[in-house]
């Protein structure tokens, strides 16, 4: 059985229109129930993708590496992250499927590749999950004045963390409506605050400390060692830079990561009623509304404090502390409660839907797939999976493996990159909604800018990505590979048909 077959596209759109996917099971059917519209899409992209970034990264890489220039340092991730939406885009709106970049390498590289991406989608999402459900604690405890022994980073138990958790998980497990109503609201409300900060923020705006804007290149001291090294740096022996055109480009590359999450767009594409239109105005959308408000705060923010002063752990409300608006502190604070808890919960929705599409494809075993015949989601894998997040967040400090949230999605992003001109070359004859530009030059550009990322990652963040790598190939190897829909297709083909039984000797032959 060969580890690179490909998934016909004509088998992906007929499970995505019919019921007999994996087989089903009496708790229900294998489709799920297309309720979503572009603004739906746009709600859960924002979400996910305006949370940590833009309450700590801008107030970290300013201080660090950049300057006041971290305006352009967002605005060039934004545009690197526009590359890997436009290969989404194409894919999204030709394959609308659950799973993503699992199931569009699958039909363009082979299981083996669709089984590792899968495995990282987990990973990515479920570690992102419960970085954010730690951080939501954080923030709520210090909003409320809640006791630190079951809020916070140095909580034993974090209660916070494992209620918001459930709480959330029970949301994504009744249904898709239920889940976009509720992320839509925590939108409004995280838009509207950092409108919001801008608007207030104007007025605090002091011109001297945008000059210069980009402050004098200087060497970051002597790096670090060991396994904390970037993987660039361990390679080519590169001394990290500091502000400059090196240090916007550095800041870029961290920034980049506030931006990750619009991907989960496309995991929905099996429950949006129109996706051939709908999945690309969602993904545009996200990136839009996200980059234009990520310019505009971090713009603010530098204009209003001093970046060499600027608290890297609560930068925008420290930032209105300082100029004596406490009570604005206070709304900010507010904002990132609910900009977090949005984040958590399509987390566990994306989660959801890559698990669905590797159980009825049978890498995963088929039940824990089944869709609830009310709901319409996969209520098993949405309820073991926030089992699991919340048992991270409450007992795991995750501050050591936050950058495998960044490096799974890379990884994505590079697969979906190279599955769009391979897929044009298979399948030449596939109505394609949308097209990316310029391709393969477009794609292979939108690969090499992720790669060049992912070196800027650490090596330990290298190696316990390989480690959790390899656990998924024991997966494979022990269920994966010979309970798929594609082996047994292979098996039942190669059983000879029966052969008729041959007349008795003597016998008369019948013409």
């Amino acid at each position: 059985m060969s580890l690179m077959r490909t998934k016909p596209i004509d088998d992906v759109l007929i499970q995505s229109e019919s019921d007999d996917g994996a087989g089903g099971d009496a708790a229900g059917s294998r489709r799920l129930r297309r309720r979503l519209g572009p603004f739906d899409l746009m709600g859960f992209g924002i979400g996910i993708v305006i949370g940590t970034g833009i309450f700590t990264l801008t107030g970290i890489e300013a201080r660090d590496h950049a300057g006041p220039a971290v305006t352009i340092s967002f605005a060039l991730a934004g545009v690197a992250s526009l590359l890997a939406a436009l290969c989404y885009a194409e894919l999204a709106s030709s394959v609308p499927t659950a799973g993503s970049a699992y199931t569009y390498a699958y039909a363009t590289m082979g299981e083996l590749p669709a089984w590792i991406i899968g495995w990282d989608l987990v990973l990515e999402f479920a570690l992102g999950a419960a970085v954010v459900a730690r951080g939501w604690s954080g923030y709520l405890g210090k909003l409320l004045g809640l006791p630190t022994a079951w809020f916070g980073e140095s909580s034993t138990v974090n209660l916070g963390a494992i209620a918001i958790t459930l709480v959330l998980g029970a949301i994504a497990t009744i249904g898709i409506r239920q889940s976009a109503r509720v992320t839509n609201a925590l939108v409004v409300v995280k838009i509207a605050i950092c409108v919001f900060v801008v608007i207030a923020g104007l007025f605090f705006v002091k011109w001297a400390h945008l000059t210069p804007f980009v402050p004098p290149a200087r060497h970051a001291g002597g790096g670090t060692s060991g396994l904390a090294r970037p993987l660039s740096q361990a390679v080519f022996g590169i001394a990290p830079s500091a502000f400059g055109f090196a240090g916007v480009l550095t800041a870029a590359a961290v920034v980049f990561f506030a931006y990750t999450g619009f991907e989960a767009v496309a995991n929905l594409g099996e429950e949006t009623r129109r996706p051939a239109r709908d999945l690309p105005l969602g993904l545009f959308g996200t990136l839009g509304i996200s980059a234009l408000l990520y310019v505009a705060v971090s713009l603010v923010l530098v204009g209003m404090v001093d970046y060499r002063k600027i608290d890297p752990g609560a930068p925008i409300a420290s930032a209105f502390s300082a100029v004596g608006a406490g009570w604005a502190a206070v709304l900010v604070s507010i904002a990132a409660v609910a900009g977090l808890t949005s984040v958590i919960l399509v987390d566990i929705v994306a989660i959801g839907r890559i698990g669905f599409a590797m159980a009825r494809d049978g890498l995963l075993p088929p039940g824990i797939g089944a869709v609830h015949p009310k709901w319409g989601t996969p209520y098993r894998l949405t309820v073991a999976m926030t089992a699991f997040v919340a048992l991270l967040a409450g007992f795991v400090p995750l501050s050591a493996l936050a950058d495998l949230v960044s490096i799974g999605t890379l990884f994505a992003f590079v697969i979906v990159s190279l599955a769009v001109p391979l897929l044009r070359r298979t399948r030449r004859d596939l109505e394609r909604p949308f097209r990316v530009p310029l391709s393969p030059v477009v794609p292979v550009l939108s690969a090499l800018a992720c790669l060049y990322l992912m070196t800027n990652l650490s090596l330990a963040t290298w190696l316990r990505f390989a480690i959790w790598l390899v656990a998924g190939m024991v997966v494979y190897l022990g269920y994966g590979r010979r309970h798929n829909r594609l082996a047994r297709q292979e098996r039942h083909a190669a059983v000879p048909a029966p052969r008729p039984a041959s007349a008795p000797t003597g016998a008369p032959v019948s013409h």
